[in-house]
């Protein structure tokens, strides 16, 4: 059985650990408190934190990385619509049930997007409410809001 490797991340809204292996990523989680970065990060994390650079400098709006997210059938059948959500949109969590083929699962939907194990690359942040409100987002409301206007800034305004 192969083990797993971890690393830890600096991002502009937290530090984040990043857990997988070859099969791909299974974790990757925002923590409110400092941990040391290593200098050295393994192998089969690299590509990841090289694609992490790169989405939080606004030269990537896609990730390439391999996924292996750990989960129920149902969860990953949730997670997996999550990818569908292009960079800088957002839709309801109503949406994301249409969209899966169950307008009355909306709790169940919205239960599963609070489980998602993998922060930012399965974009759980681009998930709203019906009526536009930030709701429920497993690193706080202020971390969603910043993701998304990271990811969808808003106009400059001219003074001219």
């Amino acid at each position: 059985m192969e083990s797993k490797e971890t690393t830890y991340y600096k991002t502009p809204i937290g530090i984040a650990e990043i857990i997988g292996d070859e099969h791909g990523i299974c974790e990757i989680t925002i923590l409110d408190e400092e941990v040391k970065i290593p200098k050295k990060i393994p192998k089969v994390l690299q590509d990841c934190i090289q694609q992490l650079d790169e989405y939080f400098e606004g030269k990537r709006t896609q990730f390439t990385v391999k996924l292996n997210p750990e989960g129920t059938e149902f969860q990953k059948k949730v997670w997996n619509e999550l990818l569908n959500v292009p960079f800088g949109k957002t839709i309801s969590y109503i949406e994301q049930s249409n969209n899966l083929g169950n307008t009355k699962a909306i709790r169940a939907v919205a239960s599963a997007n609070g489980r998602n194990p993998i922060w930012i690359l399965i974009p759980c942040h681009r998930i709203i409410g019906k009526n536009g409100s930030l709701t429920g987002y497993a690193g706080g409301i202020w971390r969603k809001r910043w993701l998304l206007d990271h990811e969808n800034p808003p106009a400059q305004q001219s003074l001219f």
